[in-house]
């Protein structure tokens, strides 16, 4: 790590650090304000690894999750109307879907590198995203998943309603993945303009 990475690390720590505060706050039914700013951390990975290669990508990372546990432990000490703000399985969802979510980005982005300017990030962010949200919501709400804490009563994520309010039935966890995933993919997109923008400012250095 050197001075020249310090600006992706504090860059994912806000992300990281604002997502946990603004995931407290709802936006509409089927989404928290955190799902507007966690993509982001794709997008930093990824200008990470174009500027300087897969291992400061990797740091970076690293970086993200500490500060993403460290979130999770005072999240816990933290009580609301319905107990801790973090929950033992939302904290365990949390640091396993971001950290593989995020190196399988980078490996992703790695491999396709040398290919024109967009596919390496949208693809792996894509992937990455799908991964991450797959990954978070089945720790943190299955009911299949409930021997990981027992004593963590999630039986409000299982309530069977359309998807989205207009689909088939299914447990309301589901249409909180879908929203979240949706938002994920849309700003990958989006994501792609100042990706291009910062990268090419910055230039390549690996």
């Amino acid at each position: 790590m050197t001075r020249a990475h310090l600006p992706g690390i504090l860059a994912m720590a806000t992300i990281v650090v604002a997502s946990n505060i603004l995931v407290q706050y709802l936006f509409g039914n089927w989404l928290t304000w955190g799902a507007f700013t966690y993509p982001f951390a794709f997008l930093v990975t990824d200008i990470m690894n174009r500027v300087y290669g897969a291992g400061p990508a990797r740091t970076v990372v690293l970086v993200g999750f500490i500060v993403g546990v460290l979130c999770s432990m005072i999240g816990t000490q933290i009580v609301g109307e319905f107990g801790p703000l973090v929950t033992f399985r939302i904290a365990m969802g949390s640091g396993l879907a971001f950290l593989t979510a995020q190196l399988l980005d980078v490996g992703i982005f790695a491999a396709l590198r040398r290919g024109v300017w967009w596919k390496a990030p949208l693809v792996s962010t894509l992937i990455g995203s799908t991964v991450d949200t797959a990954i978070f919501f089945s720790v943190a709400f299955s009911a299949s998943l409930a021997f990981i804490e027992p004593g963590n009563d999630v039986s409000w994520a299982g309530e069977a309603l359309p998807i989205l309010g207009l689909g088939p039935v299914a447990p309301l966890w589901v249409s909180l993945a879908i929203a979240d995933w949706a938002v994920k993919l849309t700003l990958a997109l989006i994501a792609l303009a100042p990706f291009r923008w910062i990268t090419a400012r910055m230039g390549t250095r690996a």
